[in-house]
């Protein structure tokens, strides 16, 4: 009787282990998913393009009449004096002496680039009447504010004072320009018998037709961008002999954006500006963006409309030393920024009808929650309604992830 009682206990307690491993086998256990949460924090949503920089007012100085030109001293990068740095010598040819009907056009074009260099300097006189009075206004609202001028007034009124400081700075430029072709024209009615020695050279050191041949000045203060000829070879007029530019003070960045984006960027703003060699990101903003679109390939063959956008530094010169004509940088437009929205990594949002849901975890279940986006940059969302601050987020979610499934953070071995 013992022994069938102890027979029956055995049976009772390897069916009881068989009940508790069936039941631990088949019973539903958490999904292990990867976690994230809900938090406030800076977003900024960015159009980003690889650019160029380049020089905004580039001079490509060309052979005023045709001629022999003297081998090139001056080297990429050399520094020169607008009207004084000899950068290219010219011995002009044979077929350079005028006949009369050719000097009375000469004479005709020096008069008409006199003419313009006087038009320019009134220009200036008219631009720096318009300065006086612009900061005649600022300093008036300035001090009328707060009491009876509006802050608007008194932003409009500084505005108005920078765009006359331009307009001085475009009015001296044209001076230059005119001045430049006054010299250009007044070349033309160089000859053999009537063209000026060279300063400085001793007269054995080269013989009367290179002393009688033509010094070609810079025309702006800047540096050599590059050297086009630099061999002595025969030239005709308009020949491009090399580029001059204000690597300093005149730099800008242009970048090819695709058409769809450059709908969503506006003057004014804020741009990063990466990856240019220096260690740290520099500060831009954009200047404009060209009315004009042009088809481009891409390097897998793909036809593109791209549109121009220029971006001015924002930063000092001291900061981007070392940028040039034509350098590679990379380009972050920012059109959308908050310093303190509610944002969620975007691998937690999936498309649940016409809308945007997450999965909430709550008590180890994982909850539908239907959400409003505001912005997706990719990486992070900023939600406008839908969740709080803190609220975890099953990212990543699979077809197997339902309302009520219950989930557990993923754990990764080392």
């Amino acid at each position: 009787m013992e022994k069938k009682s102890s027979r029956n206990r055995v049976m009772i307690g390897l069916a009881a282990i068989i009940l508790f491993g069936l039941a631990y086998t088949f019973w539903p256990r958490p999904l292990m998913v990867d976690i994230g949460e809900a938090e406030i924090a800076p977003m900024i949503v960015t159009v980003n393009e690889e650019a160029k920089t380049r020089v905004h007012d580039a001079y490509v100085v060309s052979a005023p009449i045709a001629g022999l030109l003297m081998r090139v001293d001056v080297e990429p990068g050399d520094d020169v004096v607008g009207g004084e740095t000899v950068i290219a010598t010219l011995l002009p040819s044979p077929t350079a002496s005028l006949d009369e009907r050719s000097r009375e056009q000469a004479e005709a074009s020096v008069e008409s680039a006199a003419a313009a260099v006087r038009l320019a300097r009134s220009e200036l006189n008219a631009a720096f009447a318009d300065q006086d009075l612009a900061q005649a206004q600022f300093d008036r609202y300035r001090d009328l504010a707060p009491v009876a001028a509006t802050e608007e007034r008194v932003d409009q009124a500084r505005r108005e004072l920078r765009s006359a400081g331009a307009a001085v700075d475009a009015a001296k430029s044209a001076i230059s320009m005119r001045e430049a072709e006054l010299a250009r024209a007044r070349a033309a009615l160089i000859g053999f018998s009537e063209t000026p020695p060279l300063e400085n050279v001793p007269e054995g050191d080269m013989d009367e037709d290179y002393r009688r041949a033509v010094p070609m000045t810079a025309p702006i203060s800047g540096q050599i961008l590059r050297v086009i000829q630099k061999s002595e070879m025969t030239m005709q007029a308009g020949s491009p002999i090399l580029e001059i530019g204000n690597v300093s003070n005149d730099l800008e960045i242009v970048v090819e954006l695709l058409s769809t984006d450059a709908v969503r960027v506006k003057p004014g703003q804020r741009v990063i500006i990466e990856k240019w060699g220096g260690d740290t990101a520099l500060e831009g903003i954009v200047e404009r963006v060209e009315p004009w679109g042009f088809t481009k390939f891409s390097a897998l063959g793909v036809e593109e409309q791209r549109v121009n956008a220029i971006i001015q530094f924002k930063d000092p010169l001291g900061a981007r030393v070392g940028l040039g004509h034509g350098f590679r940088v990379e380009a972050r437009i920012v059109i959308w920024d908050d310093e303190e929205a509610l944002t969620i990594p975007s691998p937690a949002l999936f498309r649940d009808g016409d809308g945007w849901a997450v999965f909430v975890v709550e008590g180890g279940r994982a909850k539908l929650t239907p959400v409003s986006v505001a912005r997706n940059n990719g990486v992070k969302a900023a939600i406008e309604s839908g969740l709080v601050d803190g609220q975890r987020l099953v990212l990543y979610p699979g077809p197997t992830i339902r309302h009520g499934s219950r989930v557990a953070q993923r754990e990764i071995g080392g």
